[in-house]
């Protein structure tokens, strides 16, 4: 197995002179994180869905790099499409994503109850009943941002949940506010790369019964990858999660939030997996990595518009796509 660094996010928006120019009130700036959460504190109800609809509609012809990436990442997925197909496939995702944004809005900033149904309640009572720490690792699918917030992850337990960095500084300070409100004291929020000793207090954290959740699809700028395969094509998973987990000896738990309906989500925990303590180590994260590139992959077949990945991961797809013959049978839905 080879491990390799990586420059950059591979899944974040490229960007370079526009976000220079615009700056907070470029599409990841700070300005539009306190206009969702306005939007969605002072309009009514029935209003929210058609501006919904008019913001989707203007970020589809604005962002063409992001609809580009989408449209190539999901023929991975999906397969070849005409034209036409694939911009309602493209459609479909940013609509899916504007909803999730608006929810996570609503739920940290409004305080509106989200419904969840708890698929794998047999696995997650034995974690709770354990007094063993353990690890939820996800991906950026469905409403990932707030999963940690939907089942009573810790009870007892502090939830020590670590995100990558946002792009404005400003809007990292602000969601990371809203984040710690809504979820009180049981749920601290940490930044990959804000702390030298971060590793140590997530592995002293885990040793000490406390649950860690983290993106496992996504590997930091400039961070250790492991070498595995999504779809048929190379992928670099971060090393960080298998690292630990293997360091405090505790169970890493895929665990996916995907969107049902208005306010509603179902969260799937699958059964947890052990990165091996003994023999070697890069054979072991490979395995491991193996495993969870398993479970993301199911996860994007059920609800491939739910997977929010903008930036092109494999520039030059395939024309046909390896998902064909081994697809889900079970039919697509992506809560709206």
């Amino acid at each position: 197995m080879s491990q390799g660094e990586v420059e950059g996010p591979p899944q974040a928006p490229s960007s370079g002179l526009l976000r220079r120019v615009l700056g907070r009130y470029y599409v990841t700036g700070s300005f539009w994180y306190r206009f969702h959460l306005y939007g969605v504190s002072v309009l009514p109800e029935r209003a929210i869905a058609p501006v919904l609809l008019l913001f989707t509609s203007f970020f589809f012809v604005a962002l063409r790099r992001i609809r580009r990436a989408i449209d190539r990442n999901l023929a991975q997925v999906l397969g070849p499409a005409g034209w036409w197909r694939r911009q309602r496939r493209i459609f479909r995702t940013l609509r899916n994503f504007a909803w999730c944004l608006t929810e996570r809005y609503e739920r940290l900033g409004a305080q509106r109850r989200m419904a969840a149904e708890l698929d794998g309640m047999e696995t997650w009572q034995r974690l709770q009943e354990s007094e063993q720490g353990f690890l939820v690792v996800t991906a950026h699918i469905g409403h990932w941002e707030i999963g940690s917030l939907l089942p009573d992850a810790s009870r007892s337990r502090t939830v020590h949940v670590v995100r990558e960095p946002e792009m404005d500084a400003d809007a990292q300070a602000f969601l990371s506010r809203l984040i710690e409100e809504s979820a009180g004291e049981r749920l601290r929020v940490h930044f990959a790369g804000d702390s030298a000793v971060l590793g140590s207090h997530l592995l002293e954290a885990l040793r000490t019964g406390g649950v860690v959740a983290l993106q496992g699809d996504r590997p930091r700028g400039g961070g250790r990858t492991v070498d595995g395969r999504l779809f048929g094509q190379p992928y670099p998973f971060p090393v960080g999660p298998f690292a630990l987990a293997r360091a405090a000896g505790v169970d890493m738990v895929p665990l996916f939030v995907y969107r049902t309906g208005r306010r509603r989500a179902r969260v799937e925990v699958r059964p947890p997996l052990r990165v091996a303590a003994d023999g070697n180590r890069d054979q072991a994260f490979r395995r491991a990595a193996d495993h969870l590139g398993r479970e993301i992959e199911r996860a994007i077949r059920l609800h491939p518009h739910q997977w929010y990945c903008f930036r092109d991961l494999w520039p030059r797809p395939s024309t046909t796509s390896v998902a064909e013959d081994h697809r889900d049978p079970r039919p697509a839905t992506d809560g709206s």
